[in-house]
């Protein structure tokens, strides 16, 4: 199928000058971007790539898609207590899809975000093929601030920030063909809040940090692992949303601990500033809950515990090569 624009139309049309945001030398248009970083920070650099039926489901629209994949990408700038500035975008496009209403759509959902979050599109590259979008997220921290996964040690407690859950519930919920219907289920899916704000807030606080894309107990473990250390969850803390019991009540809290696809954070405090962290989430300045406590090792291979049963069979998280 032949389109009626070229690549480099559809860059201008669609993608250039997305969104302004300061630190932009030279945007777009040229052989590569010139930024303007801040002084005394270190540059954070993460790229995420999402696929068609792997991370989101055929019948996604193209604003739907967008807003899902950057959203995703600035979890882990969250996650490393770091200030979103730029980002760059390869898009691999069907032709059957590279038209002006499909690029309009796309292009309208990256918009969105960007301007949420104040950060421009800087430069990439498209190509035709099988659907695949590759965003690269750049982000500043002052020198020494960021979080980091390893850190964590023993008698510090465990918090998530938002609920658990949601994004496997939203999963079922779109591929079932019941008539099941959460608007707030889909928004969870498509557009994941990233905490951005929760990372900046406790970059000089927490000890540890993760964000909690393939399930809590996968991603906890990569955090203990990380630290030298173990954990314990207290199921009948976690934070599950009352309309995932309503809806799926033997499946939600197998969902909390392993669904993955929530995009919130997981992080350890020490016990100095546990009441700094309380008072926080007390007064709504921060969506967190404590859900378990940092163990010491063992010489075991269980990095991660559930009520303190060691035996507890719960699946472990998505692995892309395990499938």
């Amino acid at each position: 199928m032949e389109t009626d624009f070229s690549e480099f139309d559809a860059i201008a049309t669609y993608f250039k000058d997305l969104t302004a945001q300061g630190g932009v030398a030279l945007g777009i248009g040229d052989d590569a971007a010139l930024l303007n970083t801040s002084a005394d920070h270190q540059l954070v650099v993460a790229t995420d790539t999402i696929v068609e039926s792997v991370h989101f489901p055929p019948q996604a629209t193209a604003e739907q898609i967008a807003t899902r994949a950057l959203c995703v990408n600035l979890s882990d700038m969250a996650a490393m207590g770091a200030k979103p500035r730029w980002f760059t975008l390869a898009l691999t496009l069907p032709s059957a899809k590279a038209n002006a209403q499909w690029l309009e759509g796309f292009s309208r959902g990256l918009a969105a975000v960007a301007g949420q979050y104040d950060i421009a599109l800087i430069g990439g590259d498209t190509t035709a093929g099988p659907m695949t979008i590759s965003l690269t997220l750049l982000a500043e921290v002052p020198s020494s601030d960021a979080l980091q996964r390893s850190g964590a040690k023993a008698g510090d407690a465990l918090y998530v920030t938002g609920t658990l859950g949601d994004g496997a519930a939203a999963l079922e919920m779109i591929n079932s063909r019941d008539s099941t219907h959460s608007e707030r289920l889909l928004t969870r899916f498509y557009q994941p809040k990233p905490q951005v704000d929760a990372g900046i807030k406790l970059r000089t606080i927490a000890s540890a940090c993760i964000d909690i894309s393939d399930g809590l107990i996968a991603d906890l473990g990569h955090l203990c692992q990380a630290s030298g250390v173990r954990s314990n969850i207290q199921t009948d803390l976690l934070p599950i949303h009352r309309e995932l019991h309503q809806l799926w009540p033997q499946r939600a809290l197998e969902w909390a601990l392993s669904g993955g696809d929530d995009y919130q954070l997981c992080f350890a405090v020490p016990q100095p500033y546990q009441q700094t962290v309380d008072q926080w989430i007390e007064a709504g300045d921060l969506d967190a809950t404590l859900v378990g406590q940092i163990l010491a090792p063992d010489n075991t291979n269980n990095l991660v515990i559930v009520d303190g049963d060691i035996s507890t069979d719960f699946k472990r998280g998505f692995d892309h090569f395990s499938h």
